[in-house]
């Protein structure tokens, strides 16, 4: 075993026992952490307000409080970035992750406790170094550099203690200095907001590396690794970096990148862990290379509830304890964290794979979107761009679908549109230069994919024949009543069928 394995292996003991714990355990170590959680936060105006003191039991928690969105959280947000302090989690609150996604505003800010960072963003990245060393005793990673690929920070022009951005550039610049000598590039590179000469430098800085680990969202890290087979004129990236060895990856599903990767990084000793950190939370971890679900990391200071896909339309809907759920069913995830997010439902779907330890997996968001780049681009989006895009080229929509065209072969991705107009436009592309547009205008995420096209290309547009939607439906034996067609859907299942038959004469 090399030495720093045996120093990692060494510090790891005790944390490895941890994690043994909370598997033979969950339920006690999840009751213990919502406990913890509400006697912090009992003198916050949230706790106050739900009287988190007199809150015994989870089943009283879960009858007390209601489940929120971001629409209920946005109020106390936006107090807090404006200064306030002491409204949903008792420390100082400064960082905000800021991501897409809501019905109601361009962007999101998802408050970032200090507690939040140690204990649950850096703790899952401590654990995925951990269980790495313990699955390959051998491997030559920590000898060398990880290349990290995050995003941008700024300060906020209202308040100049409130800091938001990326969730990687929060982890980014809170690091400890001696975690940042193990990566590269350095953090001025890192956290650069110019993406186009953000991939430049990175390309100036670490050809010459030795890199032997990836930590990054696989669509952006596409564009990366081209542009340096590019620079290189190397074929494959073990060419550049013949001691790469691992890929931590998460954000977007890793399935329809992951035969890209083989021909990318060829080499057999390549290994690749998955995580789900997200702006809320670091909730789970891959821990077994021959298994693709996650281990849900239950003593991060996050406590868990999962509603029923079924349960949705529901005013009310009931949210199951972790001890209820069941594997094979897709439950919503509803969290309650050391950052002050109080049944805040994600907009996130798992199912179980096992309950024993339990393990999951991801299957998507509880509304229509596209998140293949992770622009998260949601049904309310597409349609207030379609409206605006209406609008001003005096067309109108009968139906459309929208899907991914996914990153290969060097070739950047894209969105791929469908619509059936009942009043065509005067020119099509323009239509669709004016969608881009105004699709970059209600989601943010999306706007930063399409920078210079350096993630996403200009969205392509077809139009479709007439009736091509209800032909579509007929033959799935759907036609009428409350069925329609998915408007956005994150695989190409649905716009692949609707373009052959968009082909077809005489239908």
């Amino acid at each position: 075993m090399p030495v720093i394995n045996s120093i990692i292996s060494m510090f790891s003991t005790k944390r490895l026992s941890q994690i043994e714990f909370f598997k033979e355990n969950p339920i006690q170590v999840q009751r213990d952490t919502l406990v913890e959680l509400l006697n912090e936060a009992a003198d916050t105006e949230y706790g106050k307000k739900y009287d988190f003191a007199s809150i015994l039991t989870a089943e009283q928690y879960r009858e007390r409080l209601p489940i929120i969105h971001y629409e209920e959280l946005a109020p106390y947000t936006e107090r807090l970035m404006n200064g306030e302090q002491n409204l949903l989690w008792p420390e100082v609150i400064t960082w905000f992750a800021k991501s897409s996604g809501t019905t109601a505003a361009k962007s999101k800010f998802i408050p970032v406790s200090k507690e939040a960072l140690e204990n649950c963003h850096f703790r899952g990245g401590k654990d995925v170094i951990s269980i790495f060393n313990k699955l390959y005793p051998e491997a030559q990673v920590f000898n060398g550099k990880t290349l990290a690929l995050g995003g941008s920070s700024e300060i906020s022009k209202t308040n100049n203690n409130c800091r938001y951005g990326d969730l990687s550039a929060i982890l980014i610049s809170n690091t400890p200095f001696w975690a940042n000598m193990m990566k590269t590039p350095d953090q001025s590179i890192m956290l650069m907001s110019e993406w186009e000469e953000k991939i430049e430098k990175i390309c100036d800085t670490t050809i010459k590396e030795d890199v032997r680990s990836l930590a990054g969202v696989p669509s952006w890290f596409l564009t990366l690794i081209n542009r340096i087979l590019e620079r290189t004129g190397k074929s494959n990236l073990h060419e550049v970096w013949p001691n790469l060895e691992l890929f931590i990856h998460g954000g977007i599903n890793f399935t329809p990148y992951r035969e890209q990767y083989k021909r990318l990084l060829p080499d057999p000793k390549m290994k690749y862990l998955e995580t789900y950190n997200a702006s809320e939370g670091f909730f789970g971890l891959q821990d077994d290379p021959n298994d693709t679900s996650m281990l849900l990391m239950l003593d991060y200071g996050v406590y868990y509830e999962f509603v029923p896909v079924g349960e949705l339309s529901k005013p009310r809907p009931r949210a199951l304890l972790l001890e209820e759920v069941e594997t094979g069913v897709n439950y919503a995830l509803v969290i309650s964290t050391n950052a002050g997010l109080w049944r805040y439902m994600i907009g996130d779907t798992i199912q179980f794979t096992s309950t024993r330890p339990y393990k999951f997996k991801i299957t998507g968001r509880t509304k229509l979107f596209i998140n293949a780049f992770g622009e998260e681009l949601i049904i309310d989006n597409a349609i207030e761009a379609l409206k605006h895009t209406c609008e001003r080229t005096g067309a109108t929509v009968i139906a459309f679908t929208a899907a991914p065209i996914f990153m290969s072969d060097g070739k950047k991705g894209a969105h791929e549109w469908i619509i059936e107009f009942e009043t065509p436009p005067a020119d099509t592309e323009t239509f669709a230069d004016i969608l881009d547009s105004e699709l970059k205008k209600v989601n943010s995420d999306y706007e930063a994919k399409r920078y210079k096209n350096m993630s996403l290309q200009r969205l392509i547009l077809h139009t479709a024949r007439p009736n091509l939607f209800n032909d579509w439906l007929k033959e799935k034996g759907k036609l009428g009543g409350q069925n329609k067609v998915p408007q956005l859907w994150n695989d190409r299942t649905h716009i692949d069928q609707l373009l052959k038959m968009n082909e077809r004469v005489g239908d």
